[in-house]
């Protein structure tokens, strides 16, 4: 199984397909496993690489602290260990965090953003706000992770006929460390980077599920404190839109990629001339 060592931490990703590199990174407590709707379909004209960000999946679980810039870092060393010149982000839920994080830490990396489902803060403003997140911390440190990822699912994938989907993904969340679980989650709460979102200078899709926890209207907010960016809303969707609406999703991305490489080709004959 392929691994590299990013800052100490030995990380399981995946590479597969040629072209232009693309990097899928996953949300919380999740892990590679959770692009398979999209790794066939991209890797046809990308090459495709997912990683297991520390803490998650086949990648090592260190004690101690995790933070949002933390995993940034770590794919950095990642793009840079493995060549990937100017790679297309693509990062949903906590995933979509770490992109926002490194497209404002290094704005040169990104040859693109899509963001899917998720938010350039996790800064709760308002009492109903703070307390939703005092119960989830309460909750997922009280809990056993069983628990935790069946109620998980149950929200994910709603529908009698998700049963398949509710039980692969309880079974898959189960697998997680908890500790390393809880030091991911932590390392969400207050985060932010919505004052630096002038850095971020290449194309941002945002992705979001019609019944995605954070309101659309949320998302339109921040969409407009970007440059070039736009949001797409898939309906008949939750949170985990890769999964639950994966044809309507690849579609937008597969879309999207190719209108950002056909932007950047007068740029690079300009600059090969």
């Amino acid at each position: 199984m392929p691994h590299l060592t990013a800052n100490g931490c030995r990380l399981y990703y995946t590479d597969q397909g040629q072209g232009e590199p693309v990097v899928l990174i996953h949300g919380l407590g999740s892990s590679t496993r959770d692009w398979e709707n999209q790794t066939d379909a991209l890797s046809e004209r990308y090459r495709v690489v997912c990683v297991d960000m520390r803490g998650h999946g086949l990648s090592d679980k260190p004690k101690g602290n995790y933070s949002i810039k933390g995993f940034s870092d770590d794919l950095v060393c990642l793009t840079e260990a493995l060549d990937l010149q100017r790679p297309h982000i693509i990062g949903i839920s906590m995933g979509g965090m770490i992109a926002f994080q490194l497209a404002t830490d290094h704005p040169d990396i990104p040859a693109s953003l899509t963001v899917i489902n998720s938010a350039p803060e996790v800064r709760p403003k308002r009492v109903k706000e703070y307390a939703m997140v005092a119960q989830r911390l309460v909750l997922a440190h009280a809990l056993p992770l069983s628990v935790t990822a069946r109620g998980l699912a149950r929200v994910l994938f709603p529908k009698a006929e998700q049963q398949t989907l509710r039980e692969t993904f309880e079974q898959r969340w189960c697998e997680n460390d908890r500790k390393a679980y809880l030091a991911s989650l932590r390392a969400i709460i207050g985060w932010s980077v919505v004052e630096r979102l002038d850095r971020i200078c290449c194309p941002v899709l945002v992705i979001s599920g019609d019944n995605d926890y954070m309101p659309i209207e949320r998302k339109r907010e921040y969409v407009c404190r970007l440059g070039d960016a736009h949001l797409e809303v898939i309906a008949d969707s939750c949170h985990a839109t890769p999964v639950d609406q994966p044809e309507h999703c690849n579609r937008l991305i597969l879309d999207f990629l190719r209108q950002s490489e056909s932007s950047r080709q007068p740029q690079q004959e300009i600059t090969g001339a």
